[in-house]
């Protein structure tokens, strides 16, 4: 019960943020874009290396509250741009795994604790679209609550149990951590750049490729989705802990590329 309020709480915030990042369309094409690439590639180098495993899923979310954390450890020199284009891509990369979730698995989910979850992110948008509604005063004091607490708790509690020193080889666990640490980077970059090459959007002025890729590396930190995700697809437990321990190694190793990455880009601008 406790688990399921806190991850209502994190929904409550995804909810929000996703409404609250969609009211700048014209900042939502190329972080939106790239998000795709970002869930199709890493899914795809997952499947060829394991086919037909049912944890092909948990290779597509962004964690937004870590993703969000290992950045605010640039300090009040990071640009403001990487953060927004960041921002919306783990919206947006949440919100099209849950759709996933609900197309692939929805036979498989439980109707009440769905409600309490997935049913927070839509009350979190609804209250983003009542005028003069604090959202933001919301937002803030939600976002260090998810950061510091909500995940923390909740991903320590779900990983607590399950991981056996077999899982830190298995082919489930290997595949995961290549998926996901080197997918999220290669997927995130090669379409926000094919989207600027057609034309379906534009990179601004204040943004470089280089600090995406920066981004596509924090996006491989996946944690409190991943493992919601994993509990609805995977029966076998020995399974859903080789998904434990790929999410811990590539959320450990994307979280300290994407913060040197983006800190090397600082200092080069």
């Amino acid at each position: 019960m406790f688990l399921d309020l806190l991850i209502a709480i994190f929904f409550l915030f995804v909810g929000l943020e996703i409404t609250s990042t969609l009211s700048h369309p014209k900042q939502i094409v190329l972080p939106t874009f790239a998000a795709l690439g970002g869930m199709v590639v890493p899914a795809a180098i997952f499947l060829l290396l394991n086919p037909a495993s049912p944890a092909w899923a948990t290779t597509m979310p962004t964690d937004l509250a870590l993703a969000l954390g290992v950045f605010a450890l640039l300090g009040k020199s990071a640009n403001p741009a990487v953060r927004i284009f960041l921002l919306t891509l783990a919206v947006a990369d949440d919100l099209f795994s849950l759709i996933v979730l609900a197309v692939f698995y929805g036979d498989k989910l439980d109707i009440a604790h769905s409600t309490s979850t997935l049913g927070a992110a839509a009350v979190g948008a609804a209250l983003a679209l009542i005028p003069r509604f604090p959202v933001s005063k919301i937002i803030d004091f939600l976002s260090p609550l998810c950061t510091f607490f909500v995940v923390p708790v909740y991903v320590i509690s779900k990983l607590s149990q399950g991981i056996s020193i077999a899982s830190l080889t298995s082919s489930t666990t290997t595949s995961l951590i290549t998926a996901r640490v080197i997918g999220k980077i290669i997927g995130i970059t090669l379409f926000a750049w094919f989207a600027v090459k057609i034309k379906l959007a534009y990179l601004p002025k204040d943004l470089r490729f280089s600090e995406i890729a920066g981004v596509g590396a924090l996006a491989g930190m996946g944690l409190t989705v991943a493992l919601v995700i994993s509990e609805v697809a995977i029966d076998s437990e020995i399974i859903q802990g080789d998904v434990k321990a790929g999410l811990i190694i590539s959320a450990v190793t994307s979280g300290l590329i994407g913060f040197f990455w983006l800190k090397r880009s600082l200092a080069l601008k």
